[in-house]
């Protein structure tokens, strides 16, 4: 029997896959779609996922294809210097167009060991009280002890489980593609800086290879029932016309693609033996750039405690830890998505708004304080009352050493013990412990979660004993007692 079967091979399953396989977790990833996709979707990555990449080893991979940029405007688009003093060793935005993406963590799944299975996709689902059948559309059945459902925003696996997705339906469209426009590069910037005065869904990006990332606003009473039907290249060339006053010269559509406003949210992470992650759990608009991100944050915590679970050493309640950390933190992401739409109105009244905010964000704290939730870096799970650092992921820190972050490629908790005095007798095959020190940690010693939030912090032992069943099971030996 497969331990875990992930449907859908974005960015999220793949993520997954990765982070499952780390604890030697069997994998298979079940893709409907027989070839990697060339839209590009997401643009680059955030603070929180540069982190996660470098955690698992995988960051200078992505800096060899992406570029930095520095991370004002975000907010709304809203103009604004990069906030100072943010708390994370990568304060930019690394430019990486999406298939890249999801090459790179195609590939660092696949290296480690997991399956992946194209043209395979998912029409049935039988639940089990000991495992999850899955059909597919070639009547072939398959059997794994919990499955998981990265399957997108139209996520069959959702839909089969019943569970409910409640929000608000797209009241407005933007057409989206790449192609080539033989206007000149002068003439386009002209162009686009005016329309942005006033239409903030509008631009035209240059790319390599002499194309452009062009979107364009669709009519208020064009909302595609269906969006996964794209646009016709003639209905692209008209929407620009009508925005911009040119099409540029478009011609040579390499992808066309439409996305609207819609957000809503699973009510449920969790049936059982069957778990919803990215955007099968969550979707929003792109504003801000967040979708991708917030999918691959949630395998990042969903992960571990999977693996925990089919490895045996999970403590009682661990996967349900999944829901109640990253459903507030995706209901959080949608609200800013709702807030930064508003601001991106033409009506008067938001455009009001807009000003205010565009002056407040001038402020250093405030723009701070927008920025991190754009990044998510200020996320800070609820594991009750104590230190300041507890819940909160740590940093990247240097250490006598070496980086902290560089400890971390194995997936497994970590314990950062500046006092030397401390152990992990007992847990020693899920939990590392490194002496060491930095001038970076006001703290005796920290333990880690595999996501790298701190679930500890101290410098006794008996209560370090105390805190470990929590997060990572009984002591070794204790469970065959």
């Amino acid at each position: 029997m497969i331990d875990v079967i992930v449907v859908g091979g974005g960015p999220t399953g793949m993520m997954l896959a990765a982070e499952l396989r780390l604890h030697a977790v069997r994998v298979l990833v079940l893709e409907k779609d027989t070839e990697p996709t060339k839209i590009v979707r997401s643009l680059g990555l955030h603070a929180r996922s540069i982190e996660i990449m470098d955690q698992r080893g995988l960051l200078d991979r992505f800096l060899a294809l992406g570029r930095r940029h520095p991370l004002g405007g975000f907010f709304a688009g809203i103009p604004a210097p990069a906030p100072e003093r943010l708390d994370t060793a990568h304060p930019y935005v690394l430019a990486i167009p999406q298939p890249r993406t999801d090459q790179l963590l195609s590939e660092h799944a696949s290296a480690l060991g997991a399956e992946i299975r194209r043209g395979a996709e998912v029409v049935g689902l039988d639940r089990h009280d000991d495992a999850v059948t899955v059909e597919l559309a070639d009547g072939a059945r398959l059997r794994a002890r919990y499955l998981v459902g990265c399957d997108g925003g139209r996520s069959t696996v959702r839909r089969l489980l019943g569970v409910a997705f409640p929000g608000e339906p797209s009241r407005v469209e933007t057409l989206l593609g790449e192609m080539a426009l033989t206007a000149s590069p002068d003439t386009i910037t002209e162009v686009m800086t005016e329309v942005r005065k006033t239409q903030l869904r509008f631009g035209a990006m240059p790319l390599a290879d002499g194309l452009y990332r062009v979107l364009a606003p669709a009519p208020a009473a064009a909302v595609a029932e269906d969006r996964a039907v794209a646009p016709t290249f003639e209905e692209m060339k008209q929407q620009l016309i009508a925005t911009a006053g040119t099409d540029f010269g478009a011609h040579s559509p390499r992808w066309l693609s439409r996305f609207g406003d819609g957000t809503r949210q699973a009510e449920r992470y969790r049936v059982g033996r069957v778990l919803l992650a990215g955007d099968a759990a969550h979707i929003h608009p792109p504003t801000g750039g967040q979708g991708l991100n917030l999918g691959v944050q949630d395998a990042f915590n969903l992960g571990w405690k999977l693996a925990a679970e089919i490895n045996g050493w999970a403590p009682a309640n661990l996967l349900d830890t999944y829901e109640s950390e990253r459903h507030p933190v995706a209901a959080d992401v949608l609200d800013n998505t709702r807030a930064q739409m508003a601001l991106m109105s033409l009506d008067a009244g938001p455009r009001a708004v807009r000003g205010l905010v565009s002056q407040l964000m001038q402020f250093d704290e405030v723009s701070r304080y927008l920025t991190e939730k754009i990044i998510a870096t200020a996320i800070r799970y609820d594991f009750g009352e104590g230190d300041p650092l507890l819940g909160r992921r740590l940093r990247d820190i240097a250490l006598r050493r070496g980086r902290l972050y560089a400890q971390m490629h194995a997936g497994r908790g970590l314990l950062l013990d500046q006092t030397g005095n401390l152990s992990v007798q007992g847990w020693s095959d899920r939990v590392d412990h490194i002496v060491d020190v930095s001038e970076e940690l006001d703290a005796p010693a920290v333990l880690l979660r595999p996501d790298g939030h701190v679930a500890w912090v101290g410098r006794d032992q008996q209560d370090l004993f105390d805190h470990l069943p929590v997060w990572f099971g009984q002591r070794a030996g204790a469970r065959a007692i």
